[in-house]
């Protein structure tokens, strides 16, 4: 019955990746209140994607666990196991957590994964241990868990049957459209235990234990979510499952662009995207004052709210709708669009101001893959953040937007002001010299012709990360004002630079 955990442990019990409300701690093995809580989380109110409970393991007044814990007795932990699998019977419909034997400061801990059942609501006796069985439904509230009464449980009672869109069985595919490869690397990337037994075990098991494979073992089928992460080509299954990066040089209205598309796991796709933008868009300004030794510097565009943005349209997106993450950018602003937009119990107004809280997550399995890789905290942090580091870059303050049907949502970023001055400006007599950290194209090809003459036209548009067609019109500009000059054939030939650029 025991089986490893797909986290890293240290990181859940000092709640790293996964927040509080989802872990619950328990001293020691007392059936009744642990039975209720397995209910809540089987039953995923908020679409958080279940809990925790870890048995010997004590907390504070504040729920911060104590450390070293308290600890299961060794002799005790079989009698544990046989007993929780008798409780889990009396849940209804039956639902079973995965459960992890795990040792911590030398202790022994009995962890239970309990994600979002796919067969709420669940209801379990009051008191598993009474001989009468006063079933009750139970959910979640803030680090709670409560009975579920009058509107909450009716409410509960509606959701049956509507599992989010990415904990879903896929019946258009099947195990082999599973990367194992992948499923390890995630493992090693958070730390887990788990993958080191990855290699050595099927990969249903692996899938069973991360939660992206279930089904009845005769027809094991694989999560949407895990053909999302763990399938090199998740658009086979959900086409447009990508993300278009626009380069506008002469804004929206302009004719021309450059378009860079990533496709693939979401995790790669998402790494990648942020990456490209950070080293082909993003310039910092150095603005030096004659009158003091403190320089101000500023961005374009700050790093950490485009991550925000991104990482909130690959959480919230729908991977039903065929429209594609689209990250526009230009001089003046950058735009991020997905689709649909917020859901309608948030108040616009509220996300504005950064206060907005989400009533129920769109993608619960995603979120949490997000978060175990350190790419989003989750709980409606993420429009709070952007807010504060565009205030703290001294940029203006973004804007929201999205419809009254709410089909869409939009994230812009203005530019900050001054990213767009010359070399040399003047403010009220004040001479200010403006330094860019990232150079610009024609300089990073002559850095690059004098090291090595011989590279080609697109050996210089992969280390650049510029298409093919922006390094011809910069060489064709280089050639022009006398930078460089070509010595024999296409083929075959060199490239000389003739004059240092300043």
């Amino acid at each position: 019955m025991s089986s490893k955990l797909p986290i890293n442990l240290e990181d859940l019990l000092r709640q790293r990746k996964v927040e509080g409300e989802r872990i619950e701690y328990k001293q020691g093995w007392n059936p009744d209140p642990i039975l209720r809580t397995l209910c809540a989380f089987a039953n995923d109110f908020e679409n958080l994607g279940g809990g925790y409970i870890v048995i010997g393991q004590d907390c504070d007044a504040s729920g911060q666990p104590i450390i070293p814990p308290v600890g299961v007795p060794e002799e005790q932990i079989d009698k544990i196991q046989q007993a929780l699998l008798g409780f889990c019977n009396q849940i209804q419909p039956p639902y079973f957590p995965l459960l992890s034997v795990e040792h911590f400061e030398g202790r022994n801990l009995l962890v239970l994964w309990a994600p979002g059942g796919q067969h709420r609501p669940y209801k379990v006796p009051k008191l598993v241990t009474a001989k009468t069985n006063e079933y009750r439904y139970y959910i979640r509230r803030y680090a709670s868990t409560i009975e579920a009464k009058g509107d909450d449980e009716q409410e509960l009672i509606s959701l049956t049957a509507k599992i989010p869109f990415d904990d879903r069985f896929n019946r258009e595919a099947s195990l082999a459209d599973l990367s194992t490869r992948l499923m390890e690397d995630f493992l090693r990337k958070v730390g887990s235990d788990l993958a080191d037994e990855a290699r050595d075990i099927s990969a249903e098991a692996l899938g069973r234990q991360m939660n992206v494979v279930g089904g009845p073992s005769e027809m094991s089928l694989p999560k949407n979510v895990g053909l999302l992460f763990f399938n090199e080509y998740p658009g086979r299954f959900f086409p447009t499952t990508q993300i278009d990066v626009v380069w506008f040089p002469e804004g929206a209205g302009g004719d021309r662009f450059d378009e860079k598309i990533f496709k693939g796991p979401l995790d790669r796709i998402t790494r990648d995207a942020l990456s490209f933008i950070q080293t082909n868009y993003l310039k910092q300004t150095v603005i030096k004052y004659p009158d003091r030794a403190e320089a101000e510097r500023l961005w374009n565009f700050p790093y950490a709210a485009i991550e925000e943005a991104v990482v909130n349209a690959v959480y919230h997106r729908s991977y039903e709708i065929r429209e594609p993450i689209e990250v526009r950018i230009m001089p003046q602003e950058l735009v991020v669009l997905s689709f649909p937009g917020p859901d309608r119990s948030i108040r616009l107004k509220d996300l504005k101001q950064g206060t907005a809280v989400s009533r129920r997550y769109r993608n619960r399995r995603i979120g949490e893959f997000l978060k175990e890789l350190d790419l989003t905290e989750g709980r409606s942090t993420g429009i709070s953040k952007i807010l504060k580091v565009m205030k703290n870059n001294g940029s203006p303050p973004p804007e929201f937007e999205t419809d009254d049907d709410r089909s869409y949502f939009l994230i812009r970023l203005p530019v900050h002001p001054k990213a767009n001055l010359g070399d040399f400006v003047k403010t009220e007599g004040l001479e200010k010299t403006l330094e860019k950290t990232l150079e610009k194209t024609p300089d990073r090809i002559i850095a690059l012709l004098r090291d090595d003459g011989g590279l080609s036209i697109a050996k210089l548009a992969k280390q650049i990360g510029k298409s093919t067609s922006a390094i011809e019109r910069a060489i064709r500009k280089l050639r022009e004002t006398g930078d460089i000059e070509r010595v024999g054939p296409d083929k075959g030939g060199y490239w000389i630079v003739k004059k240092s650029k300043t």
